[in-house]
């Protein structure tokens, strides 16, 4: 059975660029490793001592690594609005000529000895992979932002969608 067509037909998609987010946190064994160098630490200082001295490492020093693993984390990463945002650096991608996904050896290589001083970094060594994100503003001296992120292509695709929709 046939059935009729509507007299009002559905408008057509609206071309919205892809949206990326991601946060760079630290990987799992990265807690109880730090946590397990702190508290030998503080049992370390703790040998012997009696009193205010025997519990004092501990109370100090296990908050102070959970805050310092947390703030390693921080890192965010995303393509929102037509901005390339990483923590609290943005970038506009109408500025943006390329974006290179970058593997562990390619990330290497342009950070390496023949890097450019006045790039944008944000690294994060736990993580392999990054973008190479190549400006085109003659009014800033920055060439190029490299970010560190767990899924390059993916990022690059979004920048350069981004652009090409704005």
């Amino acid at each position: 059975m046939r059935q009729s067509s509507s007299s009002s037909a559905p408008a057509s998609p609206v071309a919205v660029p892809p949206e990326y987010a991601e946060r760079l946190r630290l990987p799992w064994w990265a807690w109880p490793a730090g946590l397990a160098f702190v508290g030998l630490l503080a049992a370390e200082l703790w040998m012997g001592a009696s009193g205010l001295r025997s519990w004092l490492p501990f109370v100090l020093l296990i908050p102070a690594a959970v805050l310092v693993l947390a703030w390693l984390g921080r890192i965010r990463v995303a393509v929102h609005d037509g901005e390339l945002r990483v923590d609290d650096a943005r970038l506009p991608v109408r500025h943006v000529a390329d974006a290179v996904p970058l593997d562990t050896a390619g990330r290497r290589e342009v950070l390496g000895v023949g890097s450019d001083p006045l790039a944008f970094v944000v690294q994060r060594p736990w993580i392999g992979g990054a973008v190479q994100v190549v400006l085109d503003d003659p009014a800033d001296p920055t060439p190029f932002w490299v970010v560190s992120t767990r899924r390059p292509v993916e990022l690059a695709a979004a920048i350069l969608a981004a652009r090409d929709a704005g």
